[in-house]
């Protein structure tokens, strides 16, 4: 069994859960720990998974978590949604990179589409920013369309219209006094 978190997140739980629950309520799963990571991703079900490594970057973040939201609003979409956040799950965030991107540079945020263990689709940082939600979407949308066979979208309508997006830059964001 692998071992949970060590490492402390570098940044303020509190002050990044809202970065978080915007992925949580269109159904991503957190992966927070090693395991957690290696109870889903290591499976070969021949089922897709969307791996998004979440970030406080607000240049990038900001256009990455409301393209993957949107995208899931797609008549096809994966058949789960996991997030992993970088400098808040330091060890999750490593499992993945290490296991499952491996040959990617690390990245954040990033997105994955991810079978069987072998990574489909990749849209690292430098493919995310510059570009609005809609730009991120629709490269995710038509990855789906290659790749994934469930059916979308995660949640109604009614609900995604609900969905209020985190804005906020990463230097804003306090440190977590557990660093200090």
């Amino acid at each position: 069994m692998l071992e949970i978190n060590v490492r402390p997140p570098m940044y303020d739980p509190e002050a990044v859960q809202p970065m978080r629950d915007e992925l949580i309520y269109v159904g991503f799963e957190e992966l927070t720990t090693p395991q957690k990571v290696e109870d889903v991703l290591s499976l070969k079900d021949d089922k897709t998974s969307l791996v998004v490594i979440n970030s406080v970057c607000g240049c990038a973040a900001g256009s990455a978590r409301p393209g993957a939201t949107l995208a899931l609003q797609n008549n096809i979409i994966p058949d789960r949604f996991v997030t992993v956040f970088a400098g808040q799950d330091r060890d999750a965030v490593d499992q993945v990179r290490n296991n499952y991107l491996k040959g990617f540079p690390p990245s954040s945020p990033s997105m994955a589409i991810v079978k069987n263990g072998e990574v489909l689709f990749m849209m690292p940082r430098h493919h995310i920013e510059g570009r609005t939600a809609e730009e991120v979407s629709e490269t995710l949308r038509e990855e789906f369309e290659k790749h994934c066979t469930a059916q979308g979208p995660s949640i109604s309508q009614e609900a995604y219209s609900k969905l209020v997006h985190a804005r906020a830059c990463g230097s804003k964001i306090p440190l977590n006094e557990a660093n200090n």
